[in-house]
């Protein structure tokens, strides 16, 4: 019995559908490859915070590790939490006891916690070693003020030799 062209031809076609495909695994092992290398490089115990070149930490110490939390920062004239500009250190009037930018900001962010601990929030306050203590103060007592009761100052670890 002959078939026709056609028939054949759909054969032929429904024929290649059908036939298993092959793994490639050179492809594969290229994706693994880049997978481990990939957690390998992030999976250090190292925590490291922002830092701008043009704050200089004052040297500390302490051997306790730094967390990763809320970052207030005092750089070029301004005040930032978590890289975003608040407040401007001109705008800060001398008998101001907080700041008001920074003040607003904090209370967003606390507003955005279902339950506040009773012991407050924890913030880093980073700025250059040489910033005035009077702006210092009022920053922390800002953050006090907006619960954010656990206050920490950014420093640089003191290299110990033996």
């Amino acid at each position: 019995m002959k078939t026709s062209r056609k028939s054949r031809r759909i054969q032929r076609h429904y024929g290649r559908m059908h036939r298993a495909g092959g793994l490639n695994l050179v492809s594969l092992m290229d994706i693994f490859t880049i997978l481990v290398f990939f957690l390998m490089v992030n999976s250090s115990d190292v925590k490291v915070m922002q830092n701008n070149s043009d704050v200089t930490l004052p040297t500390s110490t302490a051997d306790q590790a730094a967390k990763e939390n809320l970052t207030v920062q005092v750089v070029d004239g301004a005040v930032l939490v978590q890289g975003r500009e608040v407040a401007r250190i001109d705008a800060i009037n001398a008998d101001d006891t907080t700041v008001a930018g920074l003040s607003e900001e904090l209370a967003y962010r606390r507003s955005q916690w279902t339950d506040v601990p009773e012991a407050g929030l924890e913030v880093t306050v980073m700025a250059d070693r040489d910033t005035d203590y009077r702006l210092l103060r009022k920053i922390m007592q800002t953050c006090v003020d907006e619960h954010f009761r656990q206050v920490r100052l950014a420093v640089e670890s003191e290299v110990r030799n033996g």
